[in-house]
């Protein structure tokens, strides 16, 4: 694990543990009881935060185009979309309580946020990583040609997750290659690098990179369907003050996913919008949304959340999370932290659950009652 990465994650955890514990820095001054009770007003602005990727960018539409500003009038909130351009840094601030919410995967949201300590809600899945993140080889064609070089990547995020699935079903150990800390941001330029020899990322870095000379894609996430799940993350505790926040946010989503795979002219429009937003032309966005299984409509997302086969995929996330140390030097066991699921069913310990997969909002968007 690098040092820079390990410090963020410290930093993280004590905000978070700051916050919890509403003890940093000088303590309140004691004032008078009031003879009445005051009351207080709910909060109703809130900021999410987003990173560049194909199956994210309907958010950057939505915030541009003014879908976010329908909805959250609808609802009596404020809404504020706010572009992170560093993806670990977005979960950091997420977890420190910055953001409100936060686009992130599934495993980034357990071993970020959860892991310090922050309950976590998936309101809804967006999509999963159906080729979308790739391990790309500099003058070398088949996986097997990993062995013994460095690997470039955003360690111990689901670039990691993906290289060692592939090394798994490569006959390798991750022991093979050793693994080059490299931020999201610095990924393309870092493959010019003499020293760079093979690298994993995501689109549209991905992209970019395959591009370029003696570069070839050798295993990407297709071959592990489900497994890596991309979503809108949002703070347990500011949706269980203010259920407005999820009809909002998922009135939101499920209308701009409506243009986003829509064959008219307003879609196309639509797509053209999110591709100059992310850096892309038309051509090169559409592409990758090939690449990404986007759940549009609520109720395609609700059979994935109730899907057995989620309870499955996690438990498999969760492993590799853990013995990757990613749990906290404190864990001791998988089962340290709880994850939860339609229906009353548990991974791990059921009361430390700080990740939850809660169909409620999705729910109310398929029976049309948002």
């Amino acid at each position: 694990m690098s040092t820079l990465f390990t410090r963020k994650r410290f930093i993280a955890a004590v905000a978070v543990s700051c916050l919890a514990l509403a003890s940093c820095g000088k303590p309140a001054e004691k004032t008078a009881t009031p003879a009445t009770p005051v009351a207080t007003a709910a909060k109703t602005d809130y900021k999410i935060g987003w990173t560049i990727y194909a199956g994210w960018m309907p958010w950057a539409y939505a915030q541009q185009s003014g879908i976010v500003k329908k909805w959250a009038d609808k609802y009596g909130v404020q809404i504020e979309l706010v572009q992170i351009n560093d993806y670990v840094e977005s979960l950091n601030q997420f977890s420190a309580g910055k953001l409100d919410g936060v686009t992130a995967t599934n495993m980034d949201a357990l071993t970020v946020p959860a892991a310090a300590g922050k309950d976590t809600t998936v309101l809804m899945i967006g999509d999963y990583s159906n080729g979308n993140d790739g391990v790309i080889l500099k003058n070398g064609t088949t996986l097997a040609q990993i062995k013994d070089r460095p690997v470039n990547l955003v360690e111990l995020s689901v670039s990691h997750y993906l290289l060692a699935r592939a090394l798994e079903m490569a006959g390798l150990k991750m022991a093979d290659v050793k693994t080059v800390n490299t931020s999201d941001a610095d990924i393309v330029g870092a493959y010019g690098a003499a020293d760079t020899k093979a690298l994993v990322t995501w689109n549209p870095q991905l992209s970019e990179v395959k591009k370029m000379p003696g570069a070839t894609e050798v295993f990407d996430s297709s071959k592990i369907p489900g497994e890596i799940l991309d979503g809108l993350m949002v703070s347990t505790e500011a949706l269980k003050a203010n259920p407005n926040l999820g009809k909002a946010l998922t009135g939101v989503w499920y209308e701009v996913t409506a243009l986003t795979v829509a064959q008219t002219p307003e879609g196309k429009a639509a797509r053209e919008a999110m591709a100059k937003l992310s850096g892309s032309d038309l051509a090169g966005f559409e592409n990758q949304l090939k690449t990404t299984y986007l759940y549009a409509t609520p109720q395609a997302a609700l059979a994935a959340t109730v899907s057995p086969d989620l309870i499955t995929a996690n438990d498999r996330v969760r492993k590799f999370s853990f013995n990757m140390g990613l749990f906290g030097q404190g864990a001791k066991s998988v089962d340290d932290i709880g994850i939860s699921f339609p229906g009353g069913k548990t991974l791990g310990d059921p009361a430390n659950v700080k990740l939850r997969f809660d169909p409620t909002y999705v729910q109310q968007a398929a029976d049309g009652k948002l």
